[in-house]
């Protein structure tokens, strides 16, 4: 069986409305709160992966890098202009509003409230 990975914890200070904020942005359904007291908020990202937003007291920012088809790129793109969220072509300029992205034809970062840098990357 090929390794592939199953789940990832990503820190928050509102485990909740991180994940809310993430599956509104890339278009991906919540799932019920899961794990013991409902201390994580899952977010489906495909068949195999879920993200598990777990609140602590002092998130740490982590760096989630997504590869995407142009039309999940274009729906992303909308969700963040439409909901006036900064986006931008490189890690250290998460807000510049540009797309054009160094190792792909279309590219952004984008930072929720605790720093999480998501980065999402389109073939064309």
């Amino acid at each position: 069986m090929p390794v592939s990975l199953n789940h990832t914890i990503v820190p928050a200070t509102d485990h909740r409305a991180a994940a809310r904020f993430f599956a509104s942005v890339m278009g991906l359904p919540e799932l019920p709160p899961d794990g013991r007291d409902g201390h994580f908020a899952p977010v489906r990202v495909n068949e195999t992966l879920t993200l598990d937003f777990m609140a602590v007291p002092d998130p740490e920012g982590h760096h989630l890098a997504f590869d995407v088809d142009p039309e999940t790129f274009d729906g992303v793109l909308a969700r963040l202009r439409s909901a006036g969220i900064p986006y931008g072509n490189a890690p250290g300029h998460p807000d510049n509003g540009r797309t054009d992205h160094p190792l792909c034809p279309r590219g952004l970062f984008f930072l929720d409230a605790d720093r999480n840098l998501y980065e999402v990357m389109s073939p064309a």
